[in-house]
C-alpha cells in the first residue's frame, strides 16, 4: 500500500497530467474556460461535437491541442513543440512596418469568398487539416490581399477558431481558478478579484508552519489558496459559525496531495469555545469521528466541480471514481489539535463571509488569535468593514487598522497595439487589516 501511495505522490509531483487529475481547459485563447477531471471517458464539447480528453493524459501542463480532421473523424491532437516555439519566435521577431493599405474600399456583401460550404466539407472528408482549410479560404478570398496586416491577422484568427479550434491545458492554481470564476460566476466567490485574493494572503502573513484560521464562504477558494501557499506545513482551519460546515468544493480543483489535504481541517466555533471533555468521553468521541470520516470517504462520490461550471463535461462513471479517487480535504480537526489552538491561539485570521455580520464574526474570533497576530477581512462593500473598524478601535482590540481598496488595470500587450484593455473590472471589494493586541482592561 505504501508503494502505491509513493508512486501516486511521485506522479502528482510531476508537471504532467495523470488520470483523475483536475485541469483547466482554455478554449480558443480564453473564449471558453472549462474545468474537467481527466478520465478515460471524459469528453469536451466544442461546437456541436464531443471530443475525448484521453490524449491529454500524460501531457505537460501548458500543452496546446488542436482539433484535427482525418479519415476516422476529428480528434484533439497535441501541437508539436517546434511549431509552438516557431510561433513564439515569429511573434517575438515582429518588426513594425509602415502600413499603406486601408479597408475603406472593402464591401461586406458575402461575395468575396468563392469556397462554398460543400467544398469545405469535401476537404474535411479528404482528411485536410484545419490549417489547410484556412489556407484554402485565404487563397479563395478576393479581398484578403487588400486588407491591412491587422485585418488579415484578425481574419486568420477568426477562421482558426472555427475550423481549427485550440485547447490550452492549464494547471488549476489559485490565480487561474480565481480568474475563471471571477469571469464566469463572480457571485460564487463573493466578487473577489485575483489581486484582492493576493492582498488577503499577504496582509494575513500566510506562510509555512502557520496555523491559519479561515472563515470561507466563497466556495473554498480562500481555503485552497491558503493551503497552496503553505505547501503542506502548518494547518488551515476552516471554521464555521453555524450548525453545518460551509461548502468548499473549489478545494478539489487544486490537485492537492494527501499530505496537504490532511492539513486542511474543519471545526465549529462552539467546539473551539467548549471546555475539554472527560478523557473517556473524548476517546469515544474520537473513535466515532474517525469512523464517520472513514465512512464519508468511502461513500463520497461527488463530482469534481460544480454542475454549472461542468455543464459541458460528461460525469465520470462509478468505476472511474473508484479507480482515480481524489484525496479528501476538510475532515474534522482532532481534539488534540483543538486543545493546542486553545492554548496557543492561531497565527493569523482571514475572513471572507459576505453573508455574515462582520463585526459580530470578528468579535467572536479575535479571542482565538495569539497576541500580535495579523488579520484580514474581505467584504464586497465598505460599510460593514467601516463599522467593524470603528468597534475594534473603541474596544482597543487591534492596532494598525486600515481599509484598503485594491486597484488593478489590465493591459493588452501586442506589437504596436499596447494599451489598457477596453473592458476591465472597476471594483475589487475592500479589505480591513490590522494586528491583534492584548487589552489589559478587558482581561
Amino acid at each position: 500500500m505504501s508503494g502505491n501511495q509513493s508512486r501516486a505522490d511521485s506522479v502528482q509531483s510531476r508537471r504532467v497530467t495523470w488520470e483523475g487529475c483536475s485541469v483547466l481547459l482554455d478554449i480558443n485563447d480564453g473564449d471558453r474556460l472549462v474545468f474537467s477531471r481527466l478520465t478515460e471517458n471524459s469528453t469536451l464539447k466544442i461546437g456541436k461535437k464531443n471530443y475525448s480528453l484521453r490524449p491529454l493524459i500524460g501531457c505537460p501542463f501548458g500543452s496546446l491541442f488542436q482539433v484535427e480532421y482525418g479519415a476516422e473523424g476529428s480528434k484533439l491532437s497535441r501541437l508539436l513543440e517546434s511549431a509552438e516555439v516557431s510561433n513564439i519566435q515569429e511573434n517575438g521577431d515582429y518588426q513594425p512596418v509602415e502600413e499603406h493599405r486601408d479597408n475603406r474600399e472593402l464591401v461586406d456583401n458575402n461575395k468575396a469568398q468563392s469556397l462554398s460550404g460543400e467544398d469545405i466539407e469535401e476537404l474535411r472528408r479528404q482528411g485536410a487539416t484545419g490549417d489547410k482549410i484556412i489556407e484554402a479560404l485565404i487563397a479563395n478570398s478576393a479581398t484578403f490581399e487588400k486588407k491591412t496586416a491587422f485585418s488579415q491577422e484578425k481574419y486568420r484568427l477568426k477562421k482558426q477558431k472555427k475550423y481549427a479550434p485550440r485547447v490550452l491545458l492549464r494547471r488549476p492554481v489559485a490565480r487561474s481558478i480565481c480568474e475563471t470564476y471571477f469571469t464566469k460566476y463572480p457571485a460564487r466567490i463573493g466578487f473577489m478579484r485575483v489581486d484582492t485574493l493576493s492582498l488577503l494572503l499577504s496582509m494575513a502573513n500566510v506562510a509555512a508552519n502557520s496555523d491559519i484560521l479561515v472563515v470561507d464562504m466563497v466556495g473554498g477558494l480562500l481555503t485552497g489558496a491558503v493551503a497552496e501557499r503553505m505547501g503542506g506545513s502548518g494547518y488551515v482551519c476552516n471554521m464555521y459559525l453555524e450548525s453545518s460546515p460551509y461548502p468548499m468544493d473549489i478545494v478539489r480543483m487544486f490537485n492537492f496531495s494527501d499530505e496537504i489535504c490532511k492539513r486542511i481541517v474543519r471545526t465549529s466555533l462552539s467546539d473551539l469555545c467548549s471546555v475539554q471533555n472527560d478523557p473517556s468521553e473524548q476517546m469515544g468521541h474520537d473513535v466515532s469521528v474517525t469512523a464517520n470520516a472513514s465512512d464519508e470517504q468511502m461513500c463520497s462520490h461527488e463530482t469534481l466541480t460544480e454542475p454549472a461550471v461542468m455543464e459541458e463535461i460528461a460525469p465520470p462513471s462509478q468505476n472511474e471514481i473508484s479507480k482515480c479517487k481524489i484525496p479528501k480535504a476538510g475532515d474534522k480537526a482532532s481534539q488534540e489539535t483543538i486543545d493546542l489552538w486553545k492554548a496557543n491561539g492561531f497565527s493569523s485570521l482571514i475572513v471572507a463571509a459576505p453573508e455574515l455580520d462582520t463585526w459580530n464574526t470578528v468579535k467572536d474570533l479575535m479571542p482565538h488569535l495569539s497576541h500580535s497576530a495579523p488579520f484580514a477581512i474581505y467584504h464586497q462593500y465598505v460599510q460593514p468593514l467601516a463599522t467593524c473598524m470603528h468597534n475594534l478601535q473603541i474596544e482597543k482590540m487591534a492596532v494598525g487598522l486600515q481599509i484598503s481598496e485594491p486597484w488593478l488595470r489590465e493591459y493588452q500587450v501586442l506589437p504596436s497595439r499596447t494599451h489598457p484593455c477596453m473592458q476591465m473590472s472597476a471594483f475589487g471589494g475592500y479589505i480591513l487589516s490590522g494586528v491583534k493586541i492584548c487589552n489589559p482592561e478587558s482581561t
